[in-house]
């Protein structure tokens, strides 16, 4: 197939919804389909260039703190990629898929959409993401705008799903995970010097109000072993200043930056335990990728998290914002070594279930589907 996906940003690996499309292209063309991009940056024999939105300072530096960037729409580009393609796949709601969708639909051309952009993603950046009403409003606003004009949405994971259901989505949903890259192999390997006679934790996010890197800080303080932790936190975000602050009170100074995803890789398979502390989360790659490396996982039991359903026992999650809780859970698993060893196995077992050749099959029939529907 001949497929054109459209995202506002593709360059940079800095957020989520780019690392799975630029995963997701990749794959998509190892299994014999060619693929093209609509997205800003420079143009390539693989991308329809579009210009990129410029705001205000306080808003530009909002938007980019989170990764992002948003694209001009171009109905020119469009056009083009349409004539090429047998499907478009829209990535997120932007102003660029919005105008694009319209293109799209005139000129009969087949597309699906993913929905990989939850509301509190944007509702905690305003600091109102725990307000019902607004992410309800937000949930409204992308289904009558965007995602209703579709028959056909990919959903990463059940909660999403459900969620989209409850607020009145039409479209037949596809529940496809983003897949495990198969870099991401069970295996342990020997500490660097600045983490050998620690026990590591780490967290892999951005530093924004839904991922609460503050309840991992706040639990790590309160541990009995305290002072054998140290606190890796993977990332980058507007919530950097806050979290070094707060992280003061902790014995072992804190590592906060910004990894490369293979220098990641290797950090993944010398930490000691992964801890996920959203609030809010479509599925969580991080934390796929951490225990697909043999790391046992601890995650936030959150409603609007779908993260909970990778634990295999209790012993891997803790009630959602609970500081205390979690500080019970690290230090079980700081005292009992053996048993992390034999779950961490088990982990990089049960991360087969969500290998990505499995996912790219699964989203090659949702596109087929769409094409033949299209053409009926």
């Amino acid at each position: 197939m001949k497929i054109v996906l459209v995202i506002d940003q593709f360059d940079d690996a800095n957020n989520g919804t780019t690392i799975s499309a630029r995963r997701f292209a990749t794959a998509l063309k190892e299994h014999g389909n060619e693929v093209r991009v609509i997205a800003t940056g420079k143009p390539t024999d693989y991308k329809y260039a579009v210009r990129q939105m410029r705001f205000l300072p306080i808003v530009e530096h909002l938007i980019t703190s989170q990764g992002m960037r948003l694209a001009i729409p171009n109905k020119h580009v469009f056009e083009k990629a349409a004539a090429w393609a047998d499907v478009v796949h829209f990535m997120m709601p932007s102003p660029l898929a919005i105008m694009g969708l319209k293109h799209v639909e005139r000129l009969g051309i087949p597309h699906t959409a993913a929905f990989h952009c939850q509301p509190e993603n944007i509702t905690f950046t305003l600091h109102m993401g725990n307000s019902k009403r607004v992410n309800d409003f937000v949930y409204t606003k992308f289904r009558d705008t965007f995602f209703n004009r579709f028959t056909h949405i990919h959903c990463p994971s059940n909660m999403i799903a459900d969620q989209l259901r409850q607020h009145g989505y039409t479209a037949r949903l596809h529940v496809i995970s983003n897949g495990i890259s198969p870099r991401y192999t069970y295996g342990r390997a020997p500490q660097e010097d600045w983490m050998r006679g620690k026990f590591n934790v780490l967290m892999v996010g951005r530093y924004a109000g839904e991922k609460r890197q503050d309840v991992l800080i706040d639990a790590c303080a309160q541990c009995r072993h305290k002072d054998g932790i140290q606190v890796i936190l993977a990332g980058k975000g507007p919530l950097e200043k806050k979290y070094r602050r707060l992280a003061e009170k902790l014995p072992n100074p804190i590592v906060m930056e910004f990894y490369e995803p293979d220098r990641l890789l290797e950090i993944l398979h010398m930490a000691d335990l992964y801890v996920h502390t959203s609030d809010a989360e479509i599925e969580a790659m991080s934390c796929m990728e951490a225990f697909a490396c043999g790391l046992v996982p601890v995650i936030a039991d959150s409603p609007r998290s779908a993260t909970p359903q990778f634990a295999l026992d209790g012993r891997s999650l803790f009630p959602a914002g609970d500081a205390a809780a979690l500080a019970e859970k690290i230090d079980w698993w700081f005292e009992h070594p053996e048993e992390r060893e034999e779950m961490g196995k088990r982990y990089g077992e049960h991360a087969g279930r969500y290998a990505l050749d499995r996912s790219i099959e699964q989203a090659e029939e949702m596109f087929r589907t769409a094409i033949q529907e299209q053409r009926k």
